[in-house]
């Protein structure tokens, strides 16, 4: 007599979900990882990858690599939320409004979101295109993008507006890693890689050795203007991009080590990141922090009225939300990120749920835009695969 096959666990719709977004060129390769209470509930990877592909994880880095080592360095009393960005870059606009280290964190220092710093590096040094580039001219260039980044006019008073800005993660990462006294893709490694066990790392181009375990996100350097920015920058030398080098431009440029941009890693890597956020929040540990700074890292943004952002992080925004319509939806709520190139971490403090989703889907072209569709429904149905919607949880879940 024989038995019949056993029964998929409902979460395993993941992988068709993958798969399908792969088929219709949603993003050429992905990894996924969903932790449930410490547990890895699932796994997967498609398309153009394998588990070791080590993805561009774009703005992740924010929270993964810049926000971290905030709370470790806030820990270790090198550095707190009321440090002035003067002590630093001082008579420049920035410093000299009195934008603070939580300023930036919390996205209200009043810098603009965007600006095209690689454009001006590019013209007037075109010689950054070349492989065997000087590690010396790479060097002073990241100086002269920093230098630009401090000089930006503000786009609005401090503490006014929310408004997203890779400006002042550029300069966060700075000040923290003059505040250490290292580089900043050293004290990642030291502070956060090695302690949570992570591969995650910056490819420096001065000293990273190429090779193909990186997925692909782009062709020509600079990028294709992404929607929105058409026409901010023209008449820029470029040239093939080669495997492994960071997506983002303003990051390039700054020898792929920036605040902003530049950590590659897996989806286990920022799963790891994500638990041991979680935690250090329940006080099992501290690894990164202990819980009461996590608790005034995590918490929404006081001065700014209707801003979804805490230290670093983001939270779920009413109505359409890239976490779906579960996540972040019980107090305490959720914090997360997004990426560019298609990557995005969310955890759940209530359900102890940590979701990462990382692919290349800029590979595909710029203005490939279905993630956003695709995000929410991913997101769905892991909160629903685990029974873990309000109603099916009850209300003492």
């Amino acid at each position: 007599m024989s038995s019949a096959p056993p029964e998929k666990h409902p979460i395993a719709v993941l992988q068709t979900l993958l798969d399908e977004a792969v088929g219709i060129g949603v993003f050429p390769a992905a990894q996924a990882v969903v932790l449930h209470r410490g547990v890895q509930v699932f796994g997967g990877v498609a398309g153009k990858a394998s588990g070791d592909t080590r993805f561009d994880l774009a703005s992740v880095t924010k929270v993964l690599s810049t926000t971290a080592l905030f709370v470790r360095l806030w820990t270790e009393g090198k550095v707190g939320p009321d440090t002035l960005v003067s002590r630093y870059f001082p008579g420049t606009p920035v410093g000299d409004a009195g934008v603070t280290v939580a300023d930036l964190l919390y996205h209200r220092s009043g810098l603009p979101p965007f600006v095209p710093f690689f454009a001006q590096a590019l013209t007037a040094h075109p010689t950054l295109l070349d492989a065997d580039c000087p590690a010396a001219l790479r060097a002073r260039v990241r100086d002269e993008v920093l230098q630009a980044a401090a000089t930006t006019p503000l786009a609005a008073a401090p503490r006014t507006v929310s408004a997203y800005s890779d400006v002042g993660f550029i300069l966060l990462g700075e000040i923290l890693a003059r505040a250490a006294g290292a580089p900043l893709d050293t004290l990642f490694s030291r502070h956060i890689a090695e302690p949570l066990g992570l591969s995650a790392r910056f490819h420096r181009l001065t000293d990273f050795p190429i090779d193909g375990t990186t997925a692909p996100t782009g062709a020509t350097r600079p990028r294709e203007p992404a929607p929105g920015q058409e026409g901010l920058w023209k008449d820029v030398p470029s040239a093939p991009t080669r495997p492994g080098e960071v997506d983002d431009d303003n990051a390039w440029v700054m020898d792929g080590v920036a605040g902003h941009a530049g950590l590659f890693g897996t989806a286990v890597d920022v799963a790891r990141f994500g638990q041991a956020v979680l935690a250090d929040c329940t006080g099992s540990s501290a690894v990164l922090a202990p819980a009461p700074l996590w608790y005034r890292a995590l918490a929404t943004d006081p001065l700014v009225p209707g801003s979804t952002r805490s230290m670093g992080f983001d939270s779920p925004s009413k109505g359409v939300s890239s976490a779906g319509r579960f996540i972040g939806d019980t107090p305490p709520g959720a914090v997360g990120h997004l990426g560019f190139t298609g990557t995005s971490l969310w955890i759940d403090l209530r359900r102890s749920l940590v979701v990462v989703l990382v692919t290349n889907r800029v590979a595909n072209g710029r203005q490939e835009l279905r993630i956003r569709d695709f995000r929410p429904v991913f997101h769905d149905f892991v909160v629903e695969a685990l029974g873990l919607t309000s109603t099916q949880q009850g209300p003492h879940a």
